[in-house]
Parts: C-alpha cells; structure tokens; sequence
C-alpha cells in the first residue's frame, strides 16, 4: 500500500505528488527509513529530495516576487535556473530510490518484474526528450 504526500505551490497552482510505503511495522522500515507523520516511511533519499522540492518552492515564491518588482532579467533566469536543478535533483534521487527499492524488490516476480522495468523505461523516454 502507498499513501500519496502532495506538494502544492499555492502561487503558481501546481502540485507535486510523491509516493511512499506505509509503515506496517516499525521493525521493518522500508529502504532504512524513519517514522514520520500519517505513519509514512521516508528514507535519507526521500528526505532529501523533499528539501530539494521544499527549497525550489521558496526559489519560485523569490522568483515571483522579482518579477513582480521589475527586477534583472538575467537574475531572474539564474534564479529560474537554481529551480529548475533542485526539481532535477529531487527528481533524480526519487528515481534512485525507486530503482533500488521498488525494482529491486519487483526481480524477484517475474510478471512484477517486467512492469517495473517498463515504468523505468518510460520515465528514461520521457527524461530524455
């Protein structure tokens, strides 16, 4: 079972979501993690990735407040930028631990197998266009 946490910037409307396992035993924690609220297991990966998203939600608010006081065009661009790498980053150690985890635990079931690698194989598709 997964419990959804969604992200949501307020400003700019949008939401990330961002999947974790449910604790059934805190003897168990899946991937070495911690207990945090609702019961949800979040690893060092996890964590990090979620200071990543929480920082680039404070970069868009600053983002939209230089746009709104007319500022430098170029600073807002290198600003728009240091976003755009912390959702990167989130993004690449969410993948991380899904791969070490998730896929690890799927080779084991072959019919889960493949539809773990064709999930991989689809987010590869889609991170590199």
């Amino acid at each position: 079972d997964y419990c959804l946490i969604r992200i949501r910037h307020n400003k700019m409307n949008k939401s990330i979501d961002i999947f974790h396992k449910k604790v059934y035993s805190i003897d168990r924690p899946h991937g070495g993690g911690v207990v945090i609220k609702g019961g949800v297991i979040m690893n060092t990966e996890q964590k990090k990735a979620l200071q990543a998203l929480k920082t680039c939600s404070g970069q868009i608010d600053g983002i939209i407040k230089m746009i709104e006081d007319g500022r430098y065009c170029i600073d807002i661009s290198n600003q728009i930028l240091a976003a755009e790498a912390n959702i990167k980053r989130a993004n690449k150690l969410i993948l991380a631990q899904h791969i070490s985890h998730c896929v690890s635990d799927a080779m084991e079931d072959e019919e889960n197998k493949e539809v773990k690698l064709n999930e991989i194989k689809d987010i590869i598709s889609k991170l590199l266009k």
